[in-house]
């Protein structure tokens, strides 16, 4: 079987619609395709036109002249100069164009009787997209939901086309507001324990977000650096020490008393705190960076630790009013056994570590992480540049 890549293109209206947690879903769940990157795009004119010119020699006939005039029309900025916002999806596996293209699914006509039935409900798009037609053939709307090439040969020169686009374009997209008051980002990160095994949860998470009713701006697939964990949860160890530290060292005060039958001094606690409690505070801080990073910081070689991580992560940047007020209300507090019903962390979360996604707790500190995880970088330019050089593609 062939190594390949491949793109699913999910449409402004879909996102626009809050269907994207679905779509992803899907994707996701019903392939053992690798997700290698995921940008937000903005599209120009000349790049809405020179797609549409390519969908028009590269689909078959019947369908050409409706892919085209859709994406002329649906992903041209408007009028107004706004943009339209589409989610590039980057897999990479065997035959990943025809798996990827089979749960999509075609574009079936809209069901006129019970005789004539074609949808089931089985593909993305018998979920989320609409051929419809009037009794006299006239077709009355149509929306695809998600856009992807048939077969590799049909991707390779769309690839080009998306990997040049996306070189001169920043990984932040531009949104218009009429008011700009409390509008704000905020930085989330689905956790690696959502990506051990195909699965609907990450895109069940992004769904649940989309009730915050803020918009996407940014996203990209992203394995956190040992370095860039440190500094990422850098805040997080000075606060184990001052909250676990004494605990520990009240606990090994009592252990110590019990088990040797003798009574120790009321200092002891704060000895035995800097002894047994710093430590034990700081081996859960590594815990914490090899969780995100794949490696433990005391076992990670000097020259791998700004190296890319072992494990995958999802990094999406929210835009909108009170958006990180928003976004943590639907995440839930950091102990999933403490989140209320209809969070994402009482729902997927396992402990105050493994709580399935992180979420900035201020604008100021949602402007830090993103600078430590370069925010501005993506990887979907240089891996598909990489693939087409290994295919011989020019």
């Amino acid at each position: 079987m062939a190594l390949e890549m491949s793109y699913v293109l999910i449409t402004p209206y879909t996102i626009l619609k809050s269907r994207t947690g679905g779509v992803v879903a899907r994707l996701l769940s019903r392939t053992d395709l690798e997700l290698v990157a995921s940008q937000m795009l903005t599209p120009t004119k000349d790049l809405a036109e020179k797609y549409a010119a390519i969908l028009k020699k590269s689909v078959s006939s019947k369908a050409a002249d409706l892919l085209s005039d859709y994406v002329l029309n649906s992903f041209i900025p408007n009028e107004d100069g706004s943009k339209r916002r589409v989610l590039m999806l980057l897999f990479k596996g065997e035959n990943a164009c025809s798996k990827l293209y089979s749960i999509a699914g075609r574009l079936s006509p809209e069901s006129r009787g019970a005789g004539e039935m074609r949808i089931t409900g089985e593909t993305v798009r018998d979920t989320y997209a609409d051929l419809v037609f009037d009794r006299d053939g006239k077709l009355k709307y149509f929306e695809p939901a998600v856009l992807l090439p048939l077969d590799q040969n049909f991707a390779m020169e769309k690839l080009k086309l998306f990997a040049n686009f996306v070189e001169s374009h920043p990984n932040i997209v531009d949104i218009n507001y009429d008011d700009k008051t409390d509008v704000e980002r905020t930085l989330v990160i689905i956790k690696p324990d959502n990506w051990r095994y195909p699965s609907s949860k990450p895109g069940n998470i992004i769904d649940m977000f989309s009730r915050t009713g803020l918009r996407i701006i940014a996203t990209k697939i992203y394995q956190m650096s040992v370095s860039e964990a440190l500094e990422f949860y850098g805040p997080v160890q000075t606060v184990l020490r001052e909250k676990l530290a004494p605990k520990i060292g009240d606990k090994a005060k009592t252990l110590l008393e019990t088990e040797l039958k003798l009574k120790l001094p009321e200092n002891a606690s704060s000895k035995l705190s800097e002894i047994v409690g710093v430590p034990f505070a700081d081996d859960q801080f590594s815990q914490i960076v090899e969780f995100m990073s794949g490696m433990r910081p005391e076992s990670c070689p000097k020259n791998k630790i700004n190296e890319p991580g072992l494990v995958k992560t999802m990094v999406l940047v929210y835009e909108g009013k009170k958006a990180v007020k928003k976004i943590r209300d639907v995440l839930g507090p950091t102990d999933p056994t403490k989140a209320p019903s209809g969070t994402i962390r009482k729902e997927y979360g396992q402990d105050v570590m493994v709580n399935t996604a992180h979420a900035s707790d201020s604008p100021e500190n949602a402007i830090r992480e993103m600078k430590i995880i370069k925010i501005q970088e993506n990887n979907l330019c240089r891996m598909i540049k990489e693939f087409l050089a290994e295919k011989g593609y020019k």
